[in-house]
């Protein structure tokens, strides 16, 4: 049982950590080090205006105008201790900010202390430039208090989370014991399942935020159930709500976000949420990848599935050649099947790839799931010349010679028909996935310009005006181009809001109206992972200024490969 002593040292504690009316007196004006959520206003002569800028991941960083009003101003005002706001300023001229944008579509009510706790896209998710960064202008009139009731601020809380995670480690006064258990899937001599277990002690105190530890008053023990592998790992779930404090590693992210879930830990469920797509590039051998698509799964986490099937569909040829390509779940492989923005060499690849799949698994996939992921194959985006081969090279022909032969059909009606025959049949529907390209990588459909210095930043290649084999004679000449300077986009006529930018312009027109060039901009990492594909629009794709926070999924030192890939589509009118 904790004394008197104890238990009256402990409120103090925690009364200093969470108290945002303590006083203060900037004594000694030694500068702090910046914490994380901090926040400061810059580019201003006045103390009590500028842009809004905040730290974190150690750095300091932007704000975003879009949907900025009064609340969120008051929100910051009040975090650094204005005793209000006066207004919003958009399109003022601070200076130069080459920080990243932190923050974007930020939704505050404005009673929140801090603005990190306001609802917001996530740390880096934005589609603004720095032209967009917000600025406010705080009040410094203190209204109705006598000079003898000014308020001044003490704080030394920098110092309490370290302080709390020793009384952890020290169980120091601890009156509540989690035991946690977890099953080895061996069986004891009296046939029981064998468990392996660890104890902590803690204090009723600091869980009884969390209701789902049941630490009530009368309660003094609580048992959890988990997986063997997360054990190692709650110790460091439990201290962490003492300090705010935690090391996630790639092993260890799905833990905690189960565990944070698990007890209603908020905070830590949505950091370690926002790390997944953090951690899936890191796992070449893509364990990790389909580990996590499981995960999502039966938490019916829906955003983390979307994420792992994007990361797979743009990473589809090295997962092929991973380790974890035989024992792919097939209802992952469907999902995968099914995206546009699949990134392979061409049609015909991911069929063999899907065929080699089929027959690993054997008997164990039925006859009715082999048909319904070969209908997933985009038939009519297969080159003609390796549609006639397949009769004879596909080992899955003679099994499923039907379904081969259906869309085979359709496929050379494609692909020997003009799009004004096709739409005369009733039974054709130009917009069905079956006739929308993916994402092809090989020649002539796309062109890679590395961004290392000395390379060159203009490529010059051609493509027919479609996939289709009526169009094999009508090529395109395009020009590709990475702009890294101003001058370059003005000696192009563009205006290039960010650099740098990406341009692919046809030197020469198409008069087909019924075809649309949907072309994309691969962004590849170290020359390892996709990790970011992004649509030209006007012949441009803007690299966001905000790179590596506003990428898909992360890449170390911004070592980008360029890959532009021409995408045309029938569209009807």
């Amino acid at each position: 049982m904790l004394t008197r002593r104890n238990t009256c040292t402990l409120w103090l504690l925690l009364f200093l950590h969470v108290s945002g009316s303590a006083l203060k007196f900037n004594l000694l004006k030694r500068k702090a080090e910046p914490k994380e959520g901090d926040l400061r206003l810059f580019g201003s002569e006045s103390v009590s205006e500028g842009r809004v800028e905040v730290y974190h991941d150690g750095k300091w960083g932007t704000a975003c105008d879009d949907g900025w009003d009064m609340a969120e101003a008051q929100v910051v005002c009040r975090q650094l201790r204005f005793p209000g706001a006066k207004s919003v300023v958009v399109g003022k001229d601070y200076g130069e900010a080459s920080g990243p944008i932190w923050l974007d579509d930020i939704d505050c009510k404005g009673t929140e202390s801090h603005l990190f706790t306001c609802g917001f896209k996530g740390w880096g998710m934005t589609d603004c430039t720095h032209k967009e960064d917000v600025g406010i202008i705080c009040d410094t009139e203190s209204t109705g208090l006598a000079l003898r009731d000014s308020r001044h601020f003490l704080d030394h809380s920098f110092s309490l989370p370290d302080d709390l995670g020793k009384m952890f480690d020290r169980e120091s006064g601890c009156d509540f014991l989690i035991s946690v258990n977890s099953a080895t899937g061996k069986r004891q001599e009296d046939g029981t399942l064998e468990t392996v277990g660890t104890r902590i002690c803690a204090h009723k105190i600091i869980l009884s935020r969390f209701p789902l530890f049941n630490a009530s008053e009368d309660a003094s023990n609580i048992t959890v159930d988990i997986n063997q592998s997360c054990q190692p790992y709650f110790s460091s779930f439990i201290r962490y709500i003492y300090t705010r404090k935690i090391d996630v590693t790639l092993t260890s992210v799905q833990c905690l976000h189960w565990m944070a879930s698990r007890f209603g830990v908020k905070q830590l469920m949505d950091g370690t949420a926002r790390l997944f797509s953090k951690v899936l590039p890191e796992d070449a051998l893509f364990h990790t990848q389909v580990s996590i698509f499981k995960y999502a799964q039966e938490t019916e986490d829906f955003v983390l599935q979307e994420s792992c099937i994007q990361y797979l569909a743009w990473n589809y040829e090295n997962l092929t050649r991973s380790p974890a390509w035989p024992e792919l779940p097939m209802e992952l492989l469907g999902a995968v099947l099914t995206r546009s923005d699949l990134v392979v060499p061409d049609e015909y690849f991911l069929l063999q790839t899907v065929e080699s799949w089929i027959t690993e698994k054997g008997n164990s996939i039925s006859l009715e799931s082999q048909v319904d992921l070969l209908n997933r194959i985009r038939f009519p985006m297969i080159p003609v010349e390796k549609l006639y081969e397949l009769e004879f090279n596909s080992s899955l022909y003679s099994t499923h010679e039907k379904t081969y032969h259906e869309n085979m059909l359709r496929a050379f009606q494609f692909n020997v028909l003009l799009f004004r025959n096709l739409l005369a049949n009733p039974r054709f529907n130009g917009q069905d996935d079956d006739y929308q390209p993916r994402l092809y990588t090989n020649d002539p459909w796309s062109t890679v310009i590395d961004s290392a210095p000395g390379q060159a930043s203009d490529k010059s290649f051609s493509t027919p005006v479609h996939q289709s084999l009526v169009f094999k004679d009508k090529i395109i000449h395009w020009q590709a181009s990475l702009l890294k300077h101003q001058y370059e986009c003005s000696n192009r006529g563009l205006r290039c809001t960010s650099l740098p930018a990406a341009w692919l312009y046809p030197h020469n027109q198409y008069s087909e109206r019924n075809i649309l060039f949907r072309n994309q901009l691969l962004l590849v990492c170290q020359g390892k992972y996709i990790c970011q594909v992004q649509e030209f629009k006007n012949k441009l794709a803007h690299i966001a200024e905000n790179v590596t926070e506003g990428l898909a999924y992360p890449c170390p030192d911004d070592q980008f490969t360029y890959r532009f890939v021409v995408r045309p589509a029938f569209v009807l009118i």
